[in-house]
């Protein structure tokens, strides 16, 4: 389906008049707490937001990607945290296209009502990073069940999920013809994973994500937690990264919008020299750009989701979407901090909170370098760079 401009409006007022129960003082005591925002989380599970990507027959509303972003932007916009929940959003891809009917039927209705939560996403190792087909991960095939062997870094949401999406070599390296070859997806149910050959530690980071590193040590997981044919794990993984491109920028939009209108409000409320700040260009300029960069990546990330709604191939647009995107949030946060001056950094104002999570975005799902090589190579024609 694709969205109408009233379709958009009236979904951005409903998404607001939900985040409006959940104000900065909400967000600030979860942040101070290193807590996980149970209450927003099962608010916006409730309304139906979750289960966006979600088609109809399953419980889902059968929305598109523009959609989807633009409920995770309204989040970052109205002071909120989306990366509390957003994987649920961009794991669909996996799953719909490449998962079973089976496993459709069994998860798909109760990830869309509540009852299970698909948050975690476990691909990144601390050895190969982002050389995916490098990773040391094994599942080896033993009867009907497989043996699951290696570490995970950076998985956030694993105490927050019940099932999660796992990317896990199937074929050794050196026997398949390609690299990217020999790679499968599973989708590992976490109740009964953790303490049964899962073991979780928490990465303590500069944000509230809830991040940890995974040890697997001879985890069983059954047959048909494989999603869809052995060794293709990395094209399926593949087939959802433009999705979450999209999704990330539309989240990095909200926050750029968020830095411009507190630095914009408290510009003009602040009086020194007998004056508001923002009548100095000093101050009136970088909010200004920043705006404007802003608006520019907003453009970009909705050609994005137009292309991936239409089923046509996106991933320039989503790749540059998302680093426009990350980028123009960057640099509004940094003007926010300089307009708020000290004031910035007190807890109380927030700007620091939304600085701390902004940055994030710069750096992942995917860097900005990466983006830049893939430019380089598939949409201008350079070699390759790595």
């Amino acid at each position: 389906m694709i969205a109408t401009s009233e379709d958009i409006t009236q979904l951005r007022a409903a998404v607001r008049e939900l985040c409006s129960q959940f104000p900065d003082e909400y967000w600030r005591e979860v942040d101070q707490r290193k807590d996980y925002p149970q209450a927003f989380v099962n608010a916006i599970t409730e309304a139906g937001y979750l289960a966006a990507l979600i088609p109809e027959e399953y419980g889902g509303s059968g929305l598109g990607v523009t959609e989807a972003s633009v409920i995770l932007e309204e989040i970052n916009r109205s002071g909120g945290h989306s990366g509390a929940c957003h994987a649920q959003m961009y794991t669909m891809g996996t799953v719909l296209r490449h998962g079973s009917d089976e496993q459709k039927r069994r998860y798909l209705p109760r990830i869309a009502n509540g009852e299970l939560r698909l948050q975690s996403f476990a691909v990144t190792e601390p050895t190969t990073g982002t050389d995916t087909t490098k990773l040391k991960t094994t599942a080896v095939r033993k009867g009907d069940k497989y043996i699951v062997n290696g570490q995970k870094v950076f998985i956030s949401r694993v105490e927050q999920s019940d099932l999660m999406l796992l990317l896990a070599r199937t074929t050794p390296l050196e026997k398949v013809a390609k690299k990217s070859h020999g790679l499968s997806v599973f989708l590992v149910d976490l109740r009964d994973a953790i303490g049964h050959g899962l073991t979780v530690k928490p990465i303590r980071i500069m944000t509230n994500h809830h991040t940890y590193e995974l040890f697997f040590d001879n985890l069983e997981i059954p047959a048909d937690s494989l999603i869809s044919e052995e060794g293709q794990g990395f094209k399926y993984i593949l087939d959802g990264m433009n999705a979450e491109r999209v999704l990330i920028a539309g989240e990095s939009i909200g926050d750029g919008y968020w830095f411009i209108d507190r630095a914009k409000k408290y510009a003009n409320e602040r009086i020194v020299f007998d004056r508001p700040i923002g009548k100095n260009q000093g101050v009136q300029f970088p909010i200004a750009r920043a705006y404007v960069n802003v608006r520019a990546a907003d453009l970009m990330r909705f050609e994005a989701a137009r292309k991936f709604d239409e089923g046509v191939p996106c991933g320039a647009e989503a790749n540059i979407a998302k680093l426009l995107a990350s980028e123009a949030a960057w640099e509004a946060a940094n003007v926010a901090i300089q307009t708020y001056g000290g004031f910035g950094f007190a807890v109380e104002y927030d700007v620091e909170r939304k600085f701390r999570e902004a940055r994030l975005q710069v750096v992942a799902p995917i860097s900005t370098n990466m983006i830049l090589s893939y430019v380089g190579e598939h949409v201008l024609g350079l070699p390759r760079s790595y």
